[in-house]
């Protein structure tokens, strides 16, 4: 195997850095599904993250190359999605102790979720290589790989390609835990699972890095049509992420949720794909809470004709 594939599971573990990323992070880019930011600027601003402590050694083993090749086997997968699943829980965990209200994201974060991320795409295009990687993986992580490669699978499916990119705005999300109480403030007065939230947010705008409004002319960072926002949004800025989030709640709850998710999901985007698609990214961080700063650290594709194209994130491409 090549690249970061190759290497030893302690050796991972001692490249976990506090170093903090200049990079955006975001996830996959679905142009034909209502996935895109609303342009115009945002009423809060939030305190701008301070680095994380650098790394105390200036020799550890390098982080993975943001485009290192991957193994093309079931083997040489479920080894690097395995390594990379361990190293990227002490990284976030490291991260959390650290406030994530105010610190960035430290570079191991950062290129580890990327790393993952890369994985369970190439996983999601090819159904008999997902299945047999696998099988050769612990239960845990296992269960992650079904849940992340099928629900990247039909979102996948959604994706209209895109060849100008130049019509994809992105920037700089607020702060993970700034975000992650506002996805708890809102669950708390509606009665809404903050991680249903917290995937729609995922899906729709991968935590508001992308800017540009939807073809269907959806605008913030929950992806909402005008028409809807005036009826749900309480009178808050549709390009507000805390006033974004509380208008979801409030469309959930009047569609069903939390009696009905599933139903509630359907109303927000009419596609069993789109429903099923958060609902396991929202089954992910119930199971785990370290799967929101995972996901928090997703690059943004564009699927184009001519392939995937990375545009946010360590040495991304426009």
């Amino acid at each position: 195997m090549t690249g970061a594939a190759g290497m030893g599971i302690v050796a991972w573990m001692m490249r976990i850095s506090t170093r903090r990323s200049g990079a955006l992070a975001a996830a996959v880019v679905l142009a034909a599904a209502g996935c895109g930011g609303g342009g115009g600027g945002e009423r809060e601003r939030a305190p701008a993250p301070r680095a994380a402590s650098p790394s105390a050694s200036p020799t550890a083993t390098p982080l993975p190359e943001p485009d290192g090749k991957l193994a093309k086997n079931p083997t040489g997968l479920a080894q690097d999605l395995e390594r990379t699943d361990r190293a990227l829980r002490l990284a976030v965990d490291e991260w959390v102790r650290s406030d994530p209200s105010r610190t960035g994201p430290p570079d191991a974060v950062v290129h580890l979720a990327l790393r993952q991320q890369r994985i369970y795409r190439v996983l999601a295009k090819d159904d008999g290589l997902e299945k047999r990687t696998r099988d050769l993986l612990p239960g845990g992580v296992a269960a992650a790989t079904r849940d992340n490669t099928v629900a990247v699978r039909k979102l996948l499916e959604l994706a209209k390609p895109e060849d100008d990119l130049g019509k994809f705005r992105t920037r700089e999300p607020l702060p993970a835990g700034v975000l992650l109480k506002h996805f708890k403030d809102a669950g708390k007065r509606f009665g809404i699972d903050w991680q249903v939230l917290a995937a729609i947010m995922l899906v729709e705008t991968k935590y508001g890095r992308i800017k540009s409004p939807s073809w269907a002319g959806a605008k913030g960072p929950m992806q909402f049509l005008p028409a809807t926002w005036r009826q749900y949004g309480m009178g808050g800025d549709i390009h507000d992420p805390r006033d974004a989030v509380m208008g979801a709640a409030n469309y959930l709850k009047a569609s069903g949720a939390p009696d009905d998710y599933r139903r509630a999901l359907h109303a927000y985007n009419p596609t069993p794909l789109y429903v099923d698609a958060v609902q396991r990214h929202a089954r992910r961080m119930k199971s785990d809470p370290r799967a929101y700063y995972a996901y928090y650290n997703w690059q943004v594709f564009v699927v184009t004709t001519r392939g995937d194209v990375r545009i946010t994130g360590p040495g991304a491409r426009r």
